[in-house]
């Protein structure tokens, strides 16, 4: 690429950066080519659609979330491990407003650059999902890509309701529950009402 392409191309990721950051990731691209500095071609010579410049715009992050998630296994049981990847991965898709909205209209189109982009964050989870169940922890019938679904999900609740990082994590805590298996009791224990003998 030559060497004015090349700063071309980059004075538009840093523009639509900064916007995404301010507007959310449904913001003009006009106003981004013209923050840019560049024409309108030039943007979308470089990125044809907004998926494009979105998923290459998303690429940092996502590389980020994968090196978390590389520390998370490597410091956490399989359980918790598979919680916290899902906790953050719905904080991280919350990055910029209207992210989840994005990634969630990606997921049903095979040719959108975000819905490969994607593909990574899925393929952890899988990884994440299988460790899980291979220690009994994690209910049988529930798919990797449901999985991420239900956090893109969870993470458009935490953009539109506003949660903070300790709300995030409690509502995806929440949502989470139901793919892990319920813990029996234990036997020896006595219920809340074993103290009351029969008369």
């Amino acid at each position: 690429m030559r060497a004015d392409a090349r700063r071309n191309r980059d004075a538009i990721l840093a523009a639509a950066r900064a916007t995404f950051e301010e507007e959310g990731v449904l913001a003009s691209l006009d106003g981004i080519a013209l923050r840019a500095g560049v024409g309108n071609a030039t943007l979308y010579r470089n990125f044809p659609t907004r998926d494009d410049l979105l998923a290459a715009v998303a690429s940092v992050s996502i590389e980020a979330a994968l090196a978390e998630a590389d520390e998370l296994s490597g410091s956490l049981a399989p359980k918790e491990a598979l919680a916290e990847w899902l906790i953050r991965l719905a904080w991280r898709l919350r990055i910029w407003h209207d992210l989840p909205t994005c990634v969630a209209s990606a997921q049903g189109d095979p040719q959108s650059s975000m819905a490969t982009a994607c593909a990574a964050l899925v393929d952890r989870t899988a990884v994440f999902l299988h460790q899980a169940a291979l220690s009994g922890d994690t209910v049988d019938t529930v798919t990797a890509a449901e999985v991420f679904e239900l956090v893109v999900a969870l993470s458009w609740a935490v953009d539109r309701f506003g949660d903070d990082e300790a709300m995030a994590r409690r509502r995806v805590s929440v949502g989470i529950a139901g793919i892990f298996r319920a813990v029996a009791p234990d036997a020896g224990c006595s219920g809340p009402l074993s103290d009351h003998h029969t008369q």
